[in-house]
């Protein structure tokens, strides 16, 4: 059986003009980057202002776990599978960071015969968008100690300077920082450290902003710390806001590409979900409703982060609204949950897969409180037996849903054309009732207890006296208003990475609140999940290289 990158190198790309006229651009329209890749420029973009929207499907999963979910493989699998049967869909997906390339994840194209390409470039630099806000972010990070550095007119605070650099690496080493050492000539000795690229603020917000107007008013709003008055100082008091845009101009154009069926495809932004909102720019979302009948878009990791973010904050901050969900999971994977142990996943357990279906259950029900239609995609692995599958099928018909089986890994676009078919007529249908999980006017308290409480099913939310007090003083500040961004592991309901299933009876701790004024939350971090990652043991930078002709070889 061939390999992911195998069958991505045999694929037979259109030019990306041509790509791009399927969705209605002209020469004039798009910025070529080589032959398959472009940016769709901001002229094109403000000139589909008052079109008619297309219908937005939200692919989500269960709990990841080592036995795989196929969440982006399905997101492309359907994509296709729509553009199969006659709808014109377009994919919206993120794009992927270095550190989980080169750590223990991998690429995040797709696979089998339902991937995105030029993969390889798609995972390694692409066209240069982390680059650009690693460079905007760390600009910011300059020129707060450079005006400390000669005078300090704003009074800034050196202790309580809150805004880090950033790095797009798993580094485990730069989490804390002393900077500034060596005498007068290199500033003012302070701690900070560093954060990973996709959990900079300027990621999140250059995945917010509507456009260039918005992105630099956003960058103006960003708190960097306080004076010695304890008044807060912003990006725009820094006077960055503006240097700030000019790197992001290019970066802020989507990237269209194509699928292995030479179907369009914006991959654009790439904020993790487990550190930061999880989510595809606004901008590539609305310019793709804008140009197809559908746009299929995921949001990372399991329902319980991705979803909830794509729906408590980037829905709530762009209005956009989701006519249908899709929730993948897979029978190994619900078996693991089920307490099987790796090794074994391949031998037939219907008991333990039942057990692990309250995983998919939960998923389910807090899918469906936010009054959207839900279907499942069970995604097939060779492994599956037909009595598991009928399990996972009537557990579902249990709960009030439909689940599909879909094989678009090794069919492409007609293993998952039953899945098109079943999620188009639940869009049409015109049945989703789009509520958020809490109102705006809610404390920033109430809203963090909201989404332990009713999303994971905590007992109890454990904060220290400084947690509420600096929640306490930004809602007397006027930021009130905002969502919260949980910042928690994507493994488990709970804080506790190892605790599978539907665990109750647990108590989330908060061990630390960020917050983001320039793109409009309040992050919440919880537990030990860490906003710079380290690599693991065996990272996979060790499987990573060049073949005899200089092809890339162990990336995916």
């Amino acid at each position: 059986m061939k390999s992911d990158i195998e069958i991505a190198r045999e694929a037979k790309k259109r030019p990306i003009a041509e790509i791009a006229a399927k969705l209605g651009m002209g020469p004039r329209d798009f910025l070529p980057y080589g032959h398959d890749k472009a940016k769709i420029t901001h002229e094109f973009i403000a000139g589909l202002s008052g079109r008619k929207q297309g219908r937005l499907i939200l692919v989500t999963a269960i709990n990841p776990t080592p036995a795989g979910e196929g969440k982006t493989t399905t997101t492309v699998g359907l994509g296709d599978a729509l553009n199969h049967i006659g709808r014109r869909a377009t994919i919206c997906i993120r794009e992927a960071s270095l550190g989980p390339n080169f750590g223990m994840k991998g690429g995040a194209a797709g696979g089998g015969m339902a991937q995105i390409v030029p993969m390889e470039e798609m995972n390694l630099h692409f066209t240069g968008d982390f680059h650009a806000i690693t460079s905007a972010h760390n600009l910011l990070s300059a020129m707060i100690d450079n005006h400390i550095h000669w005078g300090n007119a704003l009074r800034i605070d050196p202790r309580r300077v809150t805004w880090r650099r950033v790095l797009d690496m798993n580094d485990r080493a730069l989490r804390e920082t002393t900077i500034g050492l060596g005498g007068p000539a290199n500033g003012h000795p302070r701690e900070s450290g560093f954060d990973i690229t996709v959990a900079s603020e300027v990621m999140a917000i250059l995945c917010l902003a509507s456009d260039l107007q918005d992105l630099q008013e956003r960058l103006g709003r960003i708190v960097i710390g306080q004076t010695f008055d304890k008044v807060p100082v912003t990006a725009r008091d820094i006077g960055a806001d503006g240097s700030m845009t000019v790197l992001l101009r290019d970066a802020l154009q989507p990237n269209l590409v194509q699928t292995l069926e030479n179907n369009p495809a914006l991959v654009h932004g790439g904020p993790f979900a487990n550190i930061a909102h999880g989510c595809n720019s606004v901008m590539a979302t609305r310019t793709a409703l804008a140009l197809s009948d559908y746009v299929v878009t995921e949001a990372g990791f399991g329902a319980d982060l991705g979803a909830e973010k794509f729906l408590d904050i980037k829905c709530r901050l762009s209005g956009l609204s989701p006519d249908a969900v899709v929730l993948v999971a897979t029978v190994r994977a619900l078996k693991m949950n089920g307490g099987v142990a790796r090794a074994d996943l391949a031998v037939e357990n219907v008991p333990a897969l039942r057990e692990g279906c309250a995983n998919l259950g939960r998923h389910i029900e807090n899918l469906r409180g936010y009054g959207l239609p839900v279907v499942v995609a069970i995604n097939h692995f060779t492994s599956d037996t037909d009595a598991e599958v009928a399990a996972v099928k009537e557990y579902c018909a249990e709960h009030g849903v439909k689940a599909v089986l879909c094989r678009h890994w090794a069919e492409g676009s007609a293993g998952a054309a039953e899945l098109a078919r079943t999620v188009a007529a639940l869009a049409e249908a015109d049945s989703a009732e789009f509520q958020t999980l809490y109102p705006d006017d809610m404390t920033l308290w109430q809203k963090i207890e909201t989404v332990c409480k009713r999303i994971y099913r905590a007992d109890h939310v454990e904060a220290a006296p400084a947690i509420h007090e600096k929640l306490a003083e930004w809602q007397s500040a006027g930021h009130g208003h905002l969502p919260v961004c949980m910042a928690k592991t994507q493994y488990s309901f709970s804080a506790d990475p190892n605790l599978r299933g539907a665990p109750t009876g647990f108590t989330i701790p908060l061990r630390e609140v960020r917050l983001s004024a320039g793109a409009g939350f309040v992050v919440a971090i919880c537990g030990e999940v860490m906003t710079m990652p380290g690599l693991p043991r065996e990272p996979a930078a060790l499987r990573i290289g060049l073949d005899a002709k200089g092809r890339i070889e162990g990336l995916f």
